[in-house]
């Protein structure tokens, strides 16, 4: 029988490497990073065409190489960071398995010039199919100029795979602050289809968090500082009342590398505990130092998941550091940690001039006097306790509005006639009340209706948004004074994708470079509100919230916008508003509930009202 196992091809196992090491084109930009930063780069360009499809290079000014380590860095498994076993347990560089460079050579053509400083001539190597085309000497500059063109060119169905510019330009963006945030000592630019992304001059780590994510988080930020035997921790944290749905601000690095944990994770929000808005997560930049010998970094392809020696001390030890910075900017109840610490004596059998406890007695003391204070503390005690349930009763009276099931007493239940039944029988009332600025209640045939407000006006927005879309038609207010907004480099990207759709629901934005937008005109709903708070909102609810699969992007947008749009609860309404909001709410195709299907509307019947006076 003929043998059946046999060596794979270089070209094949170098695919085959490529399937792990490079998912898309982030992958190549952060392996190439991480090369310059390893190579003591004080300044590193990023060129990006086509969100990395058709161009990637980094440009470095580092110790470069010599024309044999050009050569056979493309080699699998060449590195210059291991030389024995042990040295896994002493890495502190970014990487060390040497599969990268084949990898990227297996799936893209690549150039690669490089020089020494002391070498008056560099290396130009052309690699394309993990075929070398030339290598040859060339004048070029200090440091390594690498290029990746046509990514999968030769695997076409993963370039199919690909998703859209923008997703993938975003992978490259959340990359590239991985890196950049680590490493504030290096100065970066990176460009995409030519505009300029970021310009970061060499700072320290809080000037290069406002740097990346804009000036407004600057007076977001809380330092954090713990130093221990098994860890030291540093970098700030973000104010609870800034925290959103974005979970795209939460960075751990161990010894300058980025890191995912969800066991530390939860050891930074439950320090937050009963702090934060309700579904809203808060940032954090936090770095720690550790020994490398309790840690291994080897446990996953991309390197980003780390293993602890000693995990649950870590887990305390950054929740208390977490739990201290809070609490020193009386955040969260904290005990002093500024003070001196205080001795407690130990007592040993060699202590002598111990006494037995003096009792004071107070002769004038009389019992009577204390009996009749009580007595009268009794009294007023008693009164305000009476005052106290008159007003938990009122407010009993309302008790179970929020809390009706959409199974009982609601529209849920009601075949389409006696929807419109009910409706009419609101009309005919014409009676409308608001209750704790959130519900609006109004008698009907069947007992009493209540609506939640911001819900119905959700629900009045998203069809009214859905559309204008479906239309075209444009219904904005014209800004006399446009506003110029500073958003992060994801944000801007995809907020540019959907400008025109944007445009049509009235919120019209351009671009304005450097990461900002200019916004001329809003949706005539929300001419009240702050472009930035919109803005904020809409971003939190379009890109970071789940969203079924099957959703269109018109639907999607319609949504965000509309909840981003809608009232809050709290706000005040007069009769002539809350019959108009209920006259629109009742014109819709669906007015029970929400388009993220929460409940708007519910009908307290006049049986169950009746039972609470039996």
């Amino acid at each position: 029988m003929a043998d059946i196992i046999q060596l794979l091809p270089d070209s094949v196992a170098n695919q085959i490497a490529a399937g792990e090491v490079v998912q898309r084109p982030s992958s190549v930009v952060k392996e190439l990073i991480e090369n310059a930063v390893d190579a003591n780069a004080s300044s590193i360009v990023i060129n990006i065409k086509d969100a990395g499809k058709t161009l990637i290079q980094v440009i470095d000014d580092g110790v470069g190489m010599s024309d044999t380590d050009a050569r056979i860095a493309f080699e699998r498994h060449a590195t210059s960071k291991i030389k024995t076993a042990n040295d896994l347990f002493a890495i502190r560089t970014m990487g060390f398995r040497g599969e990268a460079l084949a990898s990227i050579a297996a799936v893209a053509q690549v150039e690669l010039k490089t020089r020494k400083s002391e070498n008056e001539l560099g290396t130009e190597i052309i690699i394309e199919d993990s075929k070398v085309k030339s290598q040859e000497a060339v004048s070029c500059a200090k440091g390594t100029n690498f290029t990746v063109k046509n990514l999968f060119y030769n695997v076409p169905a993963r370039r199919r795979f690909l998703k859209s510019n923008t997703t993938e330009f975003n992978h490259i963006v959340s990359d590239f602050q991985r890196v950049a945030l680590t490493n504030p000592e290096i100065k970066f630019k990176l460009y995409h289809n030519d505009s300029e992304i970021y310009i970061l001059p060499k700072s320290n780590i809080r000037q290069r968090i406002v740097a990346i994510f804009g000036k407004r988080i600057n007076q977001n930020l809380i330092k954090v500082e713990s130093n221990t035997s098994i860890i030291k921790v540093t970098g700030f944290i973000g104010k609870p009342e800034y925290a959103r749905k974005k979970t795209g601000e939460q960075y751990f690095f161990i010894n300058e590398r980025f890191m995912r944990s969800a066991y530390l994770n939860k050891a930074v929000l439950d320090a937050y505990k009963q702090i934060l808005p309700p579904e809203t997560v808060p940032s954090y930049f936090l770095y720690l130092e550790a020994d490398p010998a309790t840690i291994d970094v080897n446990i996953h392809p991309t390197k980003t998941e780390i293993k602890f020696e000693d995990q649950q001390a870590i887990w305390q030890i950054l929740h208390a550091a977490v739990k201290q910075a809070l609490g020193r900017n009386n955040i969260a109840p904290s005990i002093d940690f500024d003070q001196d610490c205080f001795e407690i004596p130990v007592l040993s059998k060699s202590s002598s001039g111990i006494s037995m406890p003096q009792i004071e007695i107070n002769p004038m003391f009389n019992p009577f006097e204390s009996r009749m204070m009580d007595v009268a503390k009794s009294n007023q005690s008693s009164r305000m306790s009476l005052e106290n349930d008159y007003l938990a009763n009122w407010e009993s009276l309302y008790s179970g509005f929020e809390n009706e099931t959409k199974s009982e007493n609601t529209f849920s239940s009601l075949s389409d006639d006696s929807v419109q039944q009910t409706f009419t029988d609101t009309n005919l009332s014409d009676k409308y009340f608001q209750f704790k600025n959130k519900y609006i209640l109004t008698p009907v045939k069947s007992g009493l209706m209540v609506i939640d407000q911001k819900r119905a006006h959700e629900r009045i927005l998203f069809e009214k948004y859905l559309g204008s879309l479906v239309s075209n038609v444009i219904e904005s207010q014209k800004s006399l004074y446009p506003k110029t907004i500073e958003l992060d480099a994801k944000d801007h990207a995809s907020i540019l994708e959907i400008s025109n759709e944007l445009k049509t629901l009235g919120l019209d934005i351009a671009d304005f470079g450097g990461n900002s937008i200019v916004v001329n005109g809003m949706p005539v709903d929300a001419v009240n509100q702050e472009p930035e708070q919109i803005l904020d909102k809409f971003l939190n609810e379009f890109l970071y919230s789940e969203v079924d699969a099957k959703t269109q992007v018109q639907e999607r947008i319609a949504k965000a916008l509309a909840k981003a749009s809608a009232i809050s609860g709290g706000q005040n309404l007069v009769s002539e508003e809350m019959r108009e909001m209920v006259d629109l709410l009742f014109a819709c195709q669906n007015p029970n509930y929400t388009p993220f299907g929460k409940l708007i509307v519910s009908i307290i019947k006049t049986d169950e009202l009746e039972k609470r006076f039996n």
